[in-house]
C-alpha cells in the first residue's frame, strides 16, 4: 500500500471531531441484511406448523413418518452447518453484500422444492437447500451489520439479527395456523425475494472495500450510510490482506477471539434451549392448554418481546452484563423445571423405555396442575432470560471480536460449531433423557449455564462503545 493511500485510509476512517454520524440510510442497510435473519428464522419455524400438516397429507408418497418428521426438522441444521463453511469463504472473497445476495438463491429455491414436492425425498432437499441458506446468511449478516455500523448504535442494529430471527420463527406459527403447507412455503420467499431487491440499493461494507485497497469506494459507502465520510481510526492491514493462516493462531489477538467465539456458539446450544422449545407445547398441554398453535405463538412473542428489550438496552448496559443476567436466569430456570420433571416422575418405572413425553404422575391431578403451571412460569422465564442475553450477543461478540484478515474463517467456525452443536442437541437429546431421564437432563443443561456465567465474568471483554479496531487491539495487548 502506498503512502498515499496510508494517508487516505486514516484521513477517512479518523473523525475530525469525534462527533457522532448521523446517516439515517444505515439504518435501511441494516433492515437489507437483516432480511436475511428474518428468512433463516421462518425456515427454522416453518417445521412446527408443517409437519402436522404433512402427517395429514392425503397423498402417502408426502406422508411423514416419525423418522421421517424428526429428519424434516433436523437437516436444517445440517445444510445451516455447510452454509456456515460456505459462508465462511464467501465473505472474503465475494464480499459481505454480494455474499447476502447469493444467499437468498437457495432461500427462494428451497422453498420452491418443497411447493413442488411430490415425495418425502423432495421436502427433504429443499429443506436442506434452506438449511444452506441459513448457514450463510446467519455468518454474513451479522458480520455486514458490524461493519456498517458505528459504536454507539453496533449492539443495537447487532442484537436485531436475533431479533430478526426470532420474528420469522413467530411469522411461521402465526402464518401456519392460517396456511396450508405449501402455501406456507409460497410465503418463506417473499422476505429472501426483498432482501434482494434492497441489498441492490446499499454499498459494500467500507472496511472490506478498504482490504480490497478501494479506498474511494469505501469514502463513498460512508458518505452514504453515515452522511460524511468520518468514522474511528483503523490500524494498518498491511501490504496486502492475505487471508487466514494456521500461523496466525500465534497470536493472541486471533486465538483468544477463536477461544471466545467457538465457547460462546457451544454454551449457547448447551444452555437447554432446544430442550425447553421441545417440552413446550407438552407443558401447555399439561397446564390445560389445549390449543398447541397458541402455545407457540405465546412462546414467540416470549422471545420477540425480550429480545427486542435486549436489542434497546444493549449499547448502555453492555454484553458482559447482560450475558452474566441471561445465564443466571437460566440457570435457576432450567434448575426448576428439572424439580418439576423430578415431582411428577413419581415412582421407579420397570420400563426400559420410559415415555419421555407424558411424565408419570404420582399426584393428585390438581397437585400435578399446579406443577404444570410450574412449570409453563419456569420456560416463559428461561425463555426471557435466554433472548435478553445468550440469544443474541454470541452472534453479536460474533461479528465484533475478529480482525478483519481473519474474519471469514473464523466467523465460520463460529458458524460451523453453532449449527453441528444444533443438530446433535437435537438429535440426542431423547437419548440423553433416556440415560439421565428428564430432571437429570435439565439439571445437566443448568450446569452449562453455571458454567458460562464463569466464562463470560472471566473470560469475555466488554466491547459496549469500541471501535471494531479498539476491540482487535485489546486483544492484541496494545
Amino acid at each position: 500500500m502506498t503512502p498515499a493511500d496510508q494517508e487516505e485510509r486514516q484521513s477517512l476512517l479518523r473523525p475530525p471531531g469525534g462527533s457522532v454520524p448521523r446517516g439515517r440510510r444505515l439504518f435501511l442497510a441494516a433492515f437489507a441484511a437483516a432480511l436475511g435473519p428474518l428468512s433463516f428464522g421462518f425456515a427454522l419455524g416453518y417445521s412446527s406448523p408443517a409437519i402436522p400438516s404433512l402427517r395429514r397429507d392425503a397423498s402417502r408418497a408426502l406422508r411423514l413418518g416419525d423418522d421421517a418428521a424428526s429428519w424434516f426438522g433436523a437437516i436444517v441444521t445440517l445444510g445451516a452447518a455447510a452454509g456456515g463453511v460456505l459462508g465462511g469463504w464467501l465473505v472474503d472473497r465475494a464480499g459481505r453484500k454480494l455474499s447476502l445476495m447469493l444467499c437468498t438463491l437457495p432461500f427462494v429455491a428451497g422453498f420452491a422444492v418443497i411447493t413442488a414436492a411430490q415425495d418425502v425425498w423432495m421436502l427433504l432437499g429443499g429443506r436442506l437447500l434452506t438449511g444452506l441458506a441459513c448457514g450463510i446468511a446467519s455468518l454474513v449478516a451479522p458480520v455486514y451489520i458490524a461493519e456498517i455500523a458505528y459504536p454507539a448504535v453496533r449492539g443495537l442494529l447487532g442484537s436485531c439479527v436475533q431479533l430478526m430471527v426470532v420474528t420469522g420463527i413467530l411469522l411461521a406459527y402465526m402464518a401456519g395456523s392460517i396456511l396450508e403447507w405449501r402455501w406456507l412455503a409460497v410465503l418463506g420467499c417473499a422476505a429472501p425475494s426483498l432482501m434482494l431487491l434492497l441489498m441492490c440499493c446499499v454499498p459494500e461494507t467500507p472496511r472490506f472495500l478498504l482490504t480490497q485497497h478501494k479506498c474511494q469506494e469505501a469514502m463513498a459507502a460512508l458518505r452514504f450510510l453515515w452522511g460524511s465520510e468520518q468514522g474511528w481510526e483503523e490500524p494498518p492491514l498491511g501490504d496486502e490482506h492475505q487471508g487466514f493462516h494456521l500461523t496466525q493462531l500465534r497470536r493472541p489477538g486471533v486465538y483468544k477471539p477463536f477461544i471466545i467465539g467457538i465457547s460462546l456458539m457451544a454454551f449457547q446450544q448447551l444452555s437447554g434451549i432446544n430442550a425447553v422449545m421441545f417440552y413446550a407445547e407438552t407443558i401447555f398441554e399439561e397446564a390445560k392448554f389445549k390449543d398447541s398453535s397458541l402455545a407457540s405463538v405465546i412462546v414467540g412473542a416470549i422471545q420477540v418481546l425480550f429480545t427486542a428489550a435486549a436489542a434497546l438496552i444493549m449499547d448502555r448496559a453492555g454484553r458482559r452484563l447482560l450475558l452474566a443476567v441471561s445465564g443466571v436466569i437460566m440457570v435457576f430456570s432450567t434448575s426448576a423445571f428439572g424439580a418439576y420433571f423430578k415431582l411428577t416422575q413419581g415412582g421407579p418405572n420397570n420400563s426400559s423405555h420410559m415415555d419421555l413425553f407424558t411424565p408419570i404422575s404420582m399426584e393428585p391431578v390438581d397437585a400435578s396442575a399446579g406443577l404444570a403451571w410450574l412449570a409453563v412460569g419456569s420456560m416463559c422465564f428461561f425463555i426471557a432470560g435466554f433472548a435478553l442475553g445468550w440469544g443474541p450477543i454470541p452472534w453479536l461478540l460474533m461479528s465484533e471480536i475478529f480482525p478483519l484478515d481473519v474474519k471469514g474463517v473464523a466467523t465460520g467456525v463460529c458458524v460451523l460449531t453453532n449449527w453441528l452443536m444444533a443438530f446433535l442437541v437435537t438429535k440426542e437429546f431423547s437419548n440423553l433423557m433416556e440415560v439421565l431421564r428428564p430432571y437429570g437432563a435439565f439439571w445437566l443443561s443448568s450446569t452449562f449455564c453455571i458454567f458460562s456465567v464463569l466464562f463470560t465474568v472471566f473470560c469475555v471483554p466488554e466491547t459496549k462503545g469500541k471501535t471494531l479496531e479498539q476491540i482487535t487491539a485489546h486483544f492484541e495487548g496494545r
